[in-house]
């Protein structure tokens, strides 16, 4: 199962079904953020977000309380603790386990339209024209996926029928 998530030049791809791993970057390469695929869903730790919005911790932190006190998002629903191992401090060649809080993708939405940086300026660009391409469609399409899938189908077909097996109309 292949997930993407596609705004203005970013690209969330799972690269890594077993490590539940996402990759994100943005279109010139520069963020490169691995973020984890649970239940559904992307979690991103504190820095993730902090690296992805260009911006500093203690402005990510302050942005999150207060999506939590103006009850915007409930913190019981969008945040979970995963179980991390790292390196340890001290002493070498030793991991140490502790829990991490993680932030799911209603997190980042919201962390965009409050945060005051040039991705996320173009985030909102790009979620603007959504939502106005829905009120005045009914629907939103990303043609870029649309594209790279039908290439990817007939490129399936055409190797398939090329080695002698059956192609099936759609």
């Amino acid at each position: 199962m292949l997930f993407i998530l596609a705004y203005h030049g970013f690209r969330f791809k799972k690269i890594r079904m077993e490590n539940k791993l996402i990759l994100y970057k943005d279109k010139d390469g520069k963020v490169n953020v691995n973020v984890r695929f649970a239940d559904e869903d992307i979690w991103l730790t504190q820095s993730q977000l902090v690296e992805i919005y260009q911006t500093s911790k203690s402005n990510i932190s302050e942005h999150i309380k207060h999506i939590f006190e103006d009850k915007e998002l409930d913190e019981k629903v969008v945040v979970r603790k995963f179980r991390t191992t790292t390196q340890h401090g001290a002493i070498e060649g030793k991991t140490q386990a502790r829990d991490v809080s993680y932030y799911n993708l209603d997190v980042m939405i919201a962390l965009g339209y409050r945060v005051q940086s040039s991705i996320a300026v173009r985030f909102r660009r790009w979620a603007t024209q959504r939502l106005h391409e829905y009120i005045q469609k009914g629907f939103t399409m990303d043609d870029e996926r649309l594209k790279q899938g039908i290439k990817k189908l007939l490129r399936s077909l055409l190797k398939n029928r090329i080695r002698g097996g059956y192609c099936f109309p759609l």
